[in-house]
């Protein structure tokens, strides 16, 4: 399988998240977000974590209209994977991917530390490697993590099984404590937790691991 990771001004977890792809088995290739083509063969598109344009206007929204992100979106109309971890997840919401968008957290702080996750949609390629209502432990980073969307949404996001993760004990305000949602297809996921920082031993817990093993598997069987 080829992965690609877009690289912004900004990012800081590109690496990681190309290292936790390569563990799994995936080809990467770093892509530049001033790119106007992506690599061809491309099964996956990742969107990686830190602060891109220093998080000026909102958190995501200049990465949005980067060249590069034109090809994300065609590729996620041509039925193509995409994942988007953190900032990453905000730029996916900013391109109207995913639905919702990021707002501060609702302490209006920073916050950096491992929490419990709850696996609420188990049947997706990102999450086929746990079982439903399993609680892994996932670290984040983020000060503008607070997933908002309104009541119609929230009820369709819910009917429709894509709410993927959820917090144990919420700790920026999310609505419904979500973590992590899922495009209707279930092949764009964005999460603002880390799971390629916790993809180890060394890391000091691997339950980050399953996500991008299994990922590579279902991917195989597409």
């Amino acid at each position: 399988m080829k992965a690609a990771v877009i690289v912004f001004p900004g990012s800081n977890c590109d690496r990681d998240l190309a290292v936790a792809l390569e563990k799994a088995g995936a080809d990467v290739e770093m892509v530049w977000h001033k790119d106007t083509a992506l690599p061809k063969g491309i099964d996956l598109v990742a969107v990686p974590g830190g602060f891109s344009f220093g998080d000026y206007l909102r958190c995501g929204a200049i990465a949005a209209n980067s060249p590069i992100c034109g090809e994300l979106k065609a590729h996620v109309e041509r039925g193509g994977y995409a994942l988007g971890i953190c900032n990453g997840f905000q730029v996916l919401t900013e391109t109207g991917l995913l639905p919702g968008a990021l707002r501060r957290n609702a302490g209006l702080k920073y916050i950096c530390k491992p929490i419990e996750l709850q696996v609420e949609a188990a049947g997706t390629a990102y999450t086929s490697g746990y079982e439903a209502g399993q609680v892994i432990t996932v670290p984040i980073a983020h000060h503008d993590g607070n997933y908002y969307v309104d009541e119609a949404k929230l009820a369709e996001l819910r009917a429709e099984g894509r709410i993927a993760f959820s917090y144990v004990n919420n700790p920026n305000g999310s609505v419904a404590d979500i973590a992590g949602v899922v495009s209707r297809n279930r092949r764009v996921l964005g999460m603002m937790p880390h799971p390629e920082r916790m993809a180890e031993p060394s890391h000091g817990g691997t339950d980050g691991k399953a996500m991008f093993t299994s990922l590579m598997s279902q991917m195989a069987l597409a």
